[in-house]
């Protein structure tokens, strides 16, 4: 049977810190500000590639993620041409003051390389080099 779906539309988020995880996006990673709807309110960005929606908390006290209790998005892993530019969003992720969970490392054995941090709102993000 072939698939019915044919790839990522884009990926809604539900953020805590509007402003600060869309600037994550646009202004440390280069992304573009694709439109916003301020009643929501939400922003959409994209690499060009894919989509995200970042929807703003309602709650004035959002529970957080855990990993190994909810159900929901472990991490956004995206994917980055080579290990310059891995090492390039460390250094701008670091300089930022942002939490970085563990630095560019192989997985496993290699060649790939990986590092994960969190956005301003707490989400896990992976970022991933193929390495072959």
């Amino acid at each position: 049977m072939s698939a019915l779906t044919q790839g990522l539309q884009h990926v809604g988020l539900t953020v805590t810190r509007l402003e600060e995880s869309a600037s994550f996006f646009t202004q440390l990673l280069g992304w573009k500000e694709v439109s916003r709807k301020p009643d929501y309110p939400a922003v959409f960005v994209s690499d060009g590639s894919i989509m995200l929606t970042l929807w703003e908390a309602k709650s004035d006290q959002p529970a957080g993620f855990d990993r190994r209790t909810h159900v929901g998005l472990h991490h956004l892993a995206l994917r980055v041409d080579d290990e310059k530019t891995l090492q390039e969003i460390h250094d701008r992720v670091a300089d930022s003051g942002l939490n970085i969970e563990f630095p560019p490392e192989y997985v496993g054995e290699g060649p790939s390389r990986h590092m994960m941090c969190y956005e301003p709102s707490g989400i896990r993000v992976e970022f991933f080099f193929n390495g072959s």
